[in-house]
């Protein structure tokens, strides 16, 4: 008959600790420090030391083969001294909902090209600011993991930086748009915020930041300083000095319309912010979407809604008429057949300014913009493609040479003769 094995449990040192006797025995852990075991029997100090280095082999597995999602959160974790809080966000979600989902489970070093092609397929629905976004993500990730020596070939190198679905053409609000829409909303609870985006071309986290301590309405020259930028966390806002870019911080005279909108806004206010609650605060995220659902109400544009009935989810679509009004509320009446979004109207200033033949400079620092190939590029075209908006400048340009040049012809030939 075969012997048993038996365990050798090795004798360890005592200590005492408030009185009482442990065995105690020193190992390093994953990370290379020595940490200290204790129990009250050599038993239960060996049980302890053993699952301690069974703990310790599974994390220097894990840090030497780790999945894709931790990975996602180391490196996340690394960017996260280098970048915006709302950047931060913004990478979190698009890492969470794109990345660790579909293959967060799986062996970083184990992914191929092909498994980051099938990622990828529900993206091909998504907008191409998302599919970008989500590329970039990647791209960063696994280059990140082969310069670490993490993974021995880069699997996301040969992905194509292009796709998802074009979104349509943004459009600055015209003149008229523009007028209706102040008509609708004054004496609205957007209103301020509405003028500050068109008259002043401020974003929206400016907007919700804007302190009275940075406009100056009683100057020669009125004007507001941008200093301060608002981002919301768990709905909670949060005010900070750190602004999207270093450009962002500027001093932006402001046209009469605004400044009587304004002056009105102080008067009426007791709060240090601009744009503020009931109690004087900076809105929630919450409470701004509450206020831009005044404009959304009052648009012709398609409604949604679902009633569950028999336990099944119904969707209803309401197809608004201009001058109508909902059944239930004769007072609000449809007046806006176009769609406006915040950002629209510091489209609109910026394209206004463009429109206006202002140098594109002037037009960068006062959209804050870090350099001018991106106000032209993204805004220029906005107004400058419409043949009926060239006609006159290029007939003034091409009209003007080609007489110039007949009057020369002309002279030519004469001495000729």
């Amino acid at each position: 008959m075969a012997k048993r094995k038996t365990k050798r449990i090795p004798q360890y040192k005592t200590v005492t600790l408030k009185g009482v006797v442990y065995y105690r025995t020193r190992i390093k852990d994953a990370d290379g420090r020595r940490v200290s075991l204790y129990g009250k029997t050599c038993e239960e100090l060996y049980d302890k030391v053993q699952e301690a280095k069974r703990q310790i082999e599974e994390a220097e597995f894990r840090q030497a083969y780790p999945t894709v999602a931790e990975y996602c959160e180391k490196w996340l974790k690394m960017r996260s001294a280098t970048i915006r809080t709302t950047t931060l966000q913004r990478y979190e979600t698009a890492v969470r909902n794109h990345i660790e989902k579909p293959i967060g489970h799986m062996y970083i070093d184990e992914v191929t090209t092909d498994d980051l092609r099938l990622m990828l397929v529900p993206l091909a629905q998504k907008s191409c600011a998302t599919y970008s976004n989500v590329i970039m993500l990647v791209k960063n990730i696994f280059h990140s993991a082969m310069q670490s020596k993490v993974i021995c070939y880069d699997p996301a190198a040969a992905l194509p930086a292009k796709g998802g679905v074009a979104k349509k053409e943004k459009k600055a609000l015209t003149d008229e748009q523009v007028r209706v829409l102040l008509d609708t909303i004054r004496d609205l609870p957007p209103y301020v915020f509405v003028m500050l985006g068109l008259y002043a071309g401020l974003r929206r986290e400016e907007i919700l930041a804007l302190q009275w301590d940075c406009v100056f309405l009683d100057e020669e020259h009125p004007y507001l300083s941008v200093r301060r930028a608002w981002h919301t966390e768990h709905n909670r806002p949060v005010i900070t000095t750190e602004l999207k870019t270093p450009a962002a911080r500027r001093d932006i005279p402001i046209p009469p319309c605004l400044v009587q909108c304004l002056k009105e806004a102080k008067e009426a206010s007791s709060s240090a912010f601009v744009i503020a609650n009931s109690r004087g605060e900076p809105l929630t995220g919450g409470q701004f979407a509450k206020i831009w659902q005044y404009i959304k109400v009052r648009s012709t544009e398609k409604r949604y809604y679902y009633r569950y009935i028999n336990g099944e989810s119904i969707r209803y679509v309401v197809e608004p008429k201009l001058g109508g009004h909902p059944s239930r509320n004769p007072k609000l009446v449809y007046t806006m057949d176009f769609h406006v979004s915040p950002h629209q109207l510091r489209y609109t200033y910026i394209t206004n300014l463009i429109y206006a033949m202002v140098d594109p400079k002037t037009v960068q620092y006062l959209a804050g913009h870090e350099n001018s190939r991106i106000t032209m590029d993204v805004y220029a075209k906005v107004k400058y493609n419409q043949p009926q908006q060239l006609h006159g400048l290029v007939n003034q340009a091409i009209g003007r040479e080609g007489a110039e040049s007949k009057t020369k012809l002309n002279s030519e030939q004469m001495e000729g003769w």
